[in-house]
């Protein structure tokens, strides 16, 4: 909902596209580097790193809806309460149901072995990860580029953009590959920019992202887009050409994966076309209205 009083200035200044993207996408970004800080100080007591990444999110949050709310001057329509627990549910299911089946695949063919299971406890470093990864990063490349993108260019362009600038800066983590980077911006940038199109809120992806995150570390003990994680619930190994096993950068960069997940987006995307939920770019607008 629109504020019927008229923005100041300083409203005005904040919401020009090139003062909103790095101002608030970079208070979001130093959360997460601040996140990440917390989560290897911490990385011997896992329930701590759990809590105080908590509060880092918890802040990210409050900052971002209290910039949508006083600089962009309406409601935060992209995070309305009434329908996290469904949305955040489905993208739960969706991304360990996507991870599952692509390491499904991967053992039909040989290459991925599972050979034991580790204590539970296992399970608990990589929490911190999922949740700051999975709120903190979807609000910077859903809520902050892909939106503000696509106020201006539409849906179609700021998917594009999105999706590229996300995968480009997996090509930065340690292990990260240019192949790693590719089919991150296809197989996810298009599936979770998909799924903010087809809702017009975060939840679904939010959940996607981090059930997907916790799922590739913290069960398959898998490196997470580059990144070398502790060893996760499940004791596995993975041999084979790096196009099959994804290599250094993690299975997420393996074909399995990227056949599963660009499918996923291909459909989300055919739902929000259908749905009308496809924004055209200024240009087109203002020569609809003035035709």
């Amino acid at each position: 909902m629109q504020s019927d009083t008229q923005p100041n200035l300083i409203q005005r200044i904040l919401h020009f596209p090139f003062i909103r993207l790095p101002l608030l996408g970079g208070v979001l970004f130093l959360l997460i580097g601040i996140s990440n800080g917390f989560r290897y100080q911490y990385a011997a007591t896992p329930l701590m790193a759990l809590a105080l990444i908590a509060g880092m999110v918890a802040l990210g949050l409050t900052i971002y809806c209290a910039f949508i709310y006083f600089v962009e001057r309406r409601t935060v329509s992209e995070l309305a309460l009434p329908h996290l627990g469904r949305e955040l549910g489905v993208g739960l299911l969706l991304g360990l149901g996507l991870y599952s089946l692509a390491i499904a695949i991967l053992m039909l063919i040989g290459v991925y072995r599972i050979e034991g299971i580790n204590p539970w406890v296992y399970l608990l470093p990589m929490l911190s990860m999922a949740l700051s990864s999975g709120v903190l990063e979807e609000l910077i490349y859903r809520g902050v580029l892909y939106r503000v993108l696509e106020e201006y260019l539409g849906s179609w362009i700021a998917l594009a953009l999105s999706s590229l600038v996300f995968g480009l800066g997996h090509f930065l983590n340690p292990d990260g590959t240019l192949l790693g980077a590719i089919f991150i911006t296809i197989e996810a940038g298009v599936l979770l920019a998909a799924c903010f199109m087809l809702t017009r809120r975060l939840w679904i992806g939010i959940g996607l992202h981090m059930s997907w995150n916790y799922a590739q570390a913290a069960i398959f003990s898998g490196a997470v887009s580059g990144n070398e994680m502790p060893p996760g619930l499940l004791i596995t190994s993975i041999s084979g050409p790096d196009l099959l096993t994804g290599g250094k950068f993690g299975v997420e960069s393996s074909v399995a994966a990227f056949a599963v997940c660009t499918l996923a987006g291909l459909i989300v995307l055919m739902l929000a076309v259908r749905r009308g939920n496809v924004l055209p770019p200024i240009w087109a607008r203002s020569a609809a209205a003035n035709s």
